[in-house]
């Protein structure tokens, strides 16, 4: 990273062109007599937050937010006293559209072109398959047609219908995978769902006995709505009453099993309230362990916060849930949450849709540096991102992070999803300093992870000012996780409500809670760790993806420096590569602004210095690669390898010897002192 200088470099004039495009977005607030005595929310800084409140109350205003992190104050004032006081020497900036906007966007389909939606589980029986289908708006409900793939197993004999109305069906044949496949042109009127209508299979042939050996995953169901509405039955997991499974492919298991639970660390989680579910309100020895409570909104510290959205619930779960994962009907020693054995701290700036405003915000990251020592809070996750308004040191949210990072909290946030666009990294996710987390899905398969990839909608950096985001991805796809019923989520998305009860969620909000918890793994194995040192950890050992010929799958704005491992964390982590070249204090102070390495191609793009030599030509897409692998190791190990490009500033080969030298002397130590 480099300064803000005189001399404007191409990352500055990106930068520059961005904010012109943002002023000229920002709507102006206009006055009109009659709404002069309206009141209005404004956030005003200065040198002396003491002469602020006596400036606005001497004009009749009333103070409503006391934000000394950021040299500010909130305040309730009529249009004729805010043109009172906004000339005075003493309000060095004045804010008066502070609204903030967290709502997940639905995942895939796009409900505003299908509001049909599947269930992401179907109920299978001795001989029967049924699948809830749901219509979640006002559009077209009918359907047109089907495709079913079904196994060998069940016969060649189907029956379906959905709702009241009997599907007829073409006669079974074989499948190219040896399965049977049928299909069903709908003649008008087809069936229409108008809320909830159960499709039922039932396979009249099927040996007794034979339901117990297939899963959902031998089956493929395609339903047609209308022209431009399709859905699918996912494959799913095998079975979430006994595991989430997204602690397993993070690494996180493996780290439980050696008794690394996150247990001494305390997460702060900002957000829209929490929901005290045994298996959050308790740790694995069923101790309590929310120890602090705070309402941002009202400013009310002690009692419950409710959560009436569902997605703070929902990342504090991804975080903590502390109920035993089982196999084959026992625990094996690793649990739901990333790190089950943390304390939490909840405190709530959202209401239930998942709104919120900048003076809310800033003053939950003000309680929560005020308490950090009091509540050891150690890691603050933040699973919201909105469209950057400001350069980063400007935004009074990432300034008050910036002081809550100087003071020893790890900060980690969302990178948003608002991709596949470049530069659509959200605010607080901007902030050069904090740790901003993209999303990749395992495709619900847990035996490989040649099918891993960053799904479209995880938004891409860089940021306004150069600086490349996300810093890495971890798993963001199908995370289930507990959810009060009836909450806003629920309600917005019940075909997302698995049969455990919980909810089942997409988007870098998810991938950012994950590593929040491997975040709290580290620091209960290293608790002098600083943030910098954290974020040095969890970048120097993620995984990126790599083609056959050694090129990156994905940009540096895309993955990062690759996808999140906790083992690996543990186990390869450095410190003392977080934010080199970046001083927080002198930031903070406006003696220096700091500018990432990105630069504009002459497609008027943004680009990396030498990026055509680490980039593959052939960019991955929102799907499945059978070209890429992540992770050094794999890519090395593949038996379909090419030789390098003379041109790939990577060594690859050399960072897998010097990688399996530091695995094969930690083994030997542990060989020769089993404690450690």
């Amino acid at each position: 990273s480099g300064q803000y200088v005189a001399d404007e470099t191409p990352a500055q004039v990106l930068r520059k062109s961005l904010w012109l495009v943002a002023a000229l977005c920002t709507p102006t607030v206009l006055f009109s007599a009659s709404a002069e005595d309206t009141s209005l929310q404004v956030m005003l800084q200065g040198d002396n937050v003491a002469e602020l409140r006596e400036l606005v109350q001497g004009a009749g205003g009333v103070i409503t937010h006391n934000l000394p992190i950021i040299n500010a104050i909130g305040a309730s004032v009529t249009a004729r006293q805010l043109d009172q006081i906004r000339e005075s020497p003493l309000i060095l900036r004045l804010i008066d559209d502070l609204s903030m906007d967290m709502s997940e966007p639905l995942p895939p389909p796009d409900a505003a072109r299908c509001s049909i939606g599947g269930a992401l589980e179907a109920s299978l029986g001795e001989n029967t398959l049924n699948w809830n289908i749901y219509n979640l708006g006002e559009a077209n409900g009918v359907m047109t047609r089907a495709e079913i793939i079904w196994p060998k197993a069940l016969g060649a004999e189907l029956q379906a219908v959905l709702g009241e109305h009997s599907l007829t069906l073409a006669p079974a044949v074989t499948a190219s995978d040896g399965k049977w496949i049928t299909t069903a042109d709908v003649a008008k009127p087809g069936p229409n769902v108008t809320s909830t209508a159960a499709l039922e299979l039932t396979f009249p042939s099927a040996p007794r006995g034979t339901a117990t050996s297939i899963a959902q995953s031998d089956f493929s169901i395609q339903l047609n709505f209308g022209d431009e509405c399709e859905i699918k039955l996912i494959r799913g997991y095998p079975d979430y009453h006994a595991d989430t499974y997204f602690p397993r492919v993070s690494g996180a298991s493996e780290l439980h099993q050696h008794g690394v639970t996150g247990r001494g660390v305390t997460v702060a989680v900002l957000d829209s309230g929490l929901w005290e579910h045994p298996a959050l309100a308790k740790d694995t020895r069923g101790e309590s362990r929310i120890t602090g409570r705070y309402d941002a909104i009202e400013d009310r510290a002690g009692d419950t916060v409710t959560d009436a959205s569902g997605h703070g619930t929902h990342m504090s779960s991804v975080i903590a849930h502390s109920e035993e994962v089982l196999t084959n009907g026992k625990h094996d020693g690793s649990y739901k949450g990333i790190a089950p054995d943390v304390r939490l701290v909840a405190v709530k700036a959202f209401n239930e849709e998942g709104q919120g405003d900048f003076l809310d915000i800033v003053r939950g990251i003000q309680w929560i540096v005020d308490q950090r020592e009091a509540l050891n809070i150690r890691v603050l996750n933040l699973s919201f991102a909105a469209r950057p308004r400001w350069p980063y040191f400007q935004d009074p949210i990432n300034q008050a992070l910036m002081r809550a990072w100087d003071a020893g909290i790890t900060i980690v946030a969302a990178a948003g999803n608002e991709g596949p666009d470049p530069m659509t990294i959200g605010s607080p996710g901007n902030l050069p300093y904090i740790i901003t987390v993209g999303a990749y899905t395992d495709s619900w398969t847990l035996d490989t992870r040649n099918d891993d990839y960053i799904p479209d909608f995880s938004s891409r950096g860089p940021t306004p000012s150069g600086h490349i985001k996300p810093d890495l991805v971890a798993p963001g796809g199908h995370i289930a996780g507990l959810t009060e019923p009836g909450s806003t989520l629920t309600q917005k998305h019940p075909n997302y409500v698995i049969s455990t009860g919980e909810l089942v969620m997409t988007g870098t909000s998810q991938a950012s809670a994950l590593v929040s918890g491997i975040a709290a793994l580290l620091l209960q194995l290293e608790p002098d760790l600083s943030p910098d040192d954290i974020k040095c950890k969890l970048m120097s050992s993620a995984e990126p993806a790599i083609n056959r010929d050694g090129r990156l799958s994905y940009s540096p704005f895309q993955q990062g420096s690759g996808a999140v491992s906790a083992t690996r964390a543990v186990t390869l982590g450095q410190s003392g590569c977080g934010n080199t070249g970046l001083n927080v204090l002198r930031d903070l102070s406006g003696d220096e602004h700091y500018e990432g390495p990105a630069i504009i191609d002459p497609d008027g793009l943004p680009t990396l210095p030498g990026l055509e030599n680490m980039l593959a030509t052939e960019l991955t897409d929102d799907r499945p690669s059978t070209n890429l692998r992540w992770g050094v190791k794999a890519h090395i190990e593949r038996e379909d390898g090419m030789p390098p490009s003379p041109k790939l500033p990577f060594n690859w080969f050399d960072i897998y010897v010097s990688e399996m030298k530091v695995i094969e002397e930690l083994s030997n130590r542990g060989a020769a002192d089993p404690a450690q």
